[in-house]
């Protein structure tokens, strides 16, 4: 069926001591020697006759341990991320999202001539759409193009991108969007803007609006997206992006791929 399909991949991997993570992962591998040794250390405990040499070549089979945070690389919030309710009800968490909430069409609002550290506000969010001649459907997925993927593999990555503030978040979920994208490490404005403008204010509401913005009307959103830049267009994207399934989870990894088939780009 999708034999022909046009693959774009929205994601970013799971990296070993990434620099553009504050909390970096981890990934301790075991090669091909090591996992035979392994292996036959497992068969030994269980009472059978098994050296790591005994296996073709000496070898077997390889794999990897990961220590990592479920926000770590490409990954979708749950609304139990925000808080332990959402509009009055107890929020979802990972597990609980309906799959059908990362299946549909995209449409790509571009932010990229805002400053680092600036609030996208709804102003922005109907700019871009008006750039596009677009008006949002009920169902459809926003990915908002900051352009900070650029900076992926640098510190720089963690502080240079504008962020979602809370009366745009809301005025989309108001107009039925259930998932939000960003190709920025988070979804509101950087760390240090945000404590910046608290200690400024006194304000806590400047304390992660957007995320905040949770609590009030459910949706859920992709942090950490990439290659915007590469969709052949930007309304009417086919989107796919469904989370691991994570027992209770605030987050679940996910690798986002628009499909397009062919002749439809």
């Amino acid at each position: 069926m999708f034999q022909d399909a046009t693959l774009v991949d929205l994601s970013i991997g799971i990296e070993d001591g990434a620099a553009s993570e504050p909390d970096p992962a981890s990934i301790d591998r075991m090669d091909h020697r090591e996992g035979a040794e392994w292996l036959a250390q497992n068969l030994q405990a269980m009472g059978q006759d098994v050296e790591a040499d005994d296996f073709p070549d000496g070898t077997s089979l390889a794999w990897e341990e990961v220590h990592a945070i479920t926000h770590t690389a490409t990954h979708m919030d749950a609304p139990y991320h925000y808080g332990a309710e959402s509009g009055g009800e107890p929020a979802r968490t990972i597990d609980e999202v309906p799959l059908e909430w990362g299946l549909g069409e995209a449409v790509v609002l571009d932010v990229r001539h805002l400053d680092a550290g600036a609030e996208i506000g709804v102003d922005d969010v109907e700019g871009a759409l008006d750039d596009l001649d677009h008006e949002l459907s009920e169902g459809e997925i926003v990915l908002i193009q900051t352009g900070a993927d650029e900076l992926w593999g640098s510190a720089e990555y963690l502080t240079q991108f504008p962020g979602m503030g809370r009366e745009a978040t809301l005025w989309l979920v108001e107009r039925g969007v259930r998932v939000i994208g960003t190709d920025a490490y988070g979804f509101d404005k950087p760390f240090l803007e945000m404590g910046r403008r608290f200690e400024e204010t006194g304000d806590p509401g400047e304390l992660w609006p957007a995320h905040l913005a949770g609590r009030e009307r459910e949706y859920c959103q992709i942090e950490k997206m990439a290659n915007l830049d590469e969709l052949p267009r930007k309304t009417n994207v086919p989107l796919v992006a469904f989370p691991i399934v994570v027992e209770d989870g605030s987050a679940g990894w996910v690798r986002p791929v628009a499909v397009f088939e062919e002749g439809a780009a």
